[in-house]
């Protein structure tokens, strides 16, 4: 048997560390922060698609067969091994995603008291039909929310950058916007003062600079 036991806790603050990063949250990386690292995207829902895709052709044929014998799917035991298959797959693939994102929520939150994001208009960009499916696999929201819950917890700040700051468009080096990129440019060089810049390491950079002085303006 299992005993489950609940008890109430005060959170404790975390120690103080004087540091603040940007987060640039993407498809192809889930986030690139402004110390330079990059955070792979685990898209759970594709690594595991084919099966996915698998199994619910098998469950769309139990359901045909079963219509064709006159059965109903709720007395179709075949059918409904199938779905409870297909709902397990499901459920892994938010268990995996959910862990992912607490992991990485937490380590920010660790490390750092002041964490700057952009202010993603993610239900817009989900309009998007080419952008929508890896939009939602990734979780920018959920992750979000953690993030803001967490730094409730242990008296961190969280700074939201307008979505219409021009992150990648912005030297982080010398302050000169250069102007709208296409998406397929992923490094650029300042034609001021030559910095090579990676598109996405810039803008988390960028994103820092404009929370901080966001934040200290507060």
């Amino acid at each position: 048997f299992f005993v489950s036991i609940l008890v109430e806790t005060d959170v404790q603050p975390l120690k103080k560390t004087d540091s603040s990063i940007g987060v640039d949250l993407g498809i192809t990386d889930f986030a690139v922060l402004s110390d330079g690292r990059k955070i792979d995207n685990n898209k759970f829902t594709c690594k595991m698609e084919k099966r996915l895709k698998r199994e619910q052709r098998k469950l769309s044929r139990r359901a045909l067969h079963a219509k064709n014998k006159g059965i109903h799917l709720f007395d179709a035991q075949n059918y409904q091994k199938q779905k409870r298959k297909v709902a397990r797959l499901h459920e892994r693939v938010r268990n995996q995603r959910d862990d992912f994102l607490h992991k990485l929520s937490t380590d920010i939150i660790k490390n750092h008291d002041v964490i700057c994001i952009e202010d993603l208009n993610t239900k817009g960009m989900l309009r998007n039909h080419k952008l929508a499916k890896s939009i939602s696999d990734v979780s920018w929201s959920a992750f979000v929310s953690k993030l803001e819950y967490k730094a409730k917890w242990y008296g961190k700040t969280i700074v939201k950058i307008s979505r219409w700051y021009p992150s990648s468009q912005i030297c982080s080096e010398c302050g000169h916007q250069e102007g709208k990129k296409s998406l397929e440019i992923r490094d650029w060089t300042c034609s001021i003062c030559d910095k090579h810049h990676d598109r996405d390491i810039n803008a988390s950079q960028n994103i820092l600079a404009e929370g901080v002085r966001t934040f200290h303006l507060a």
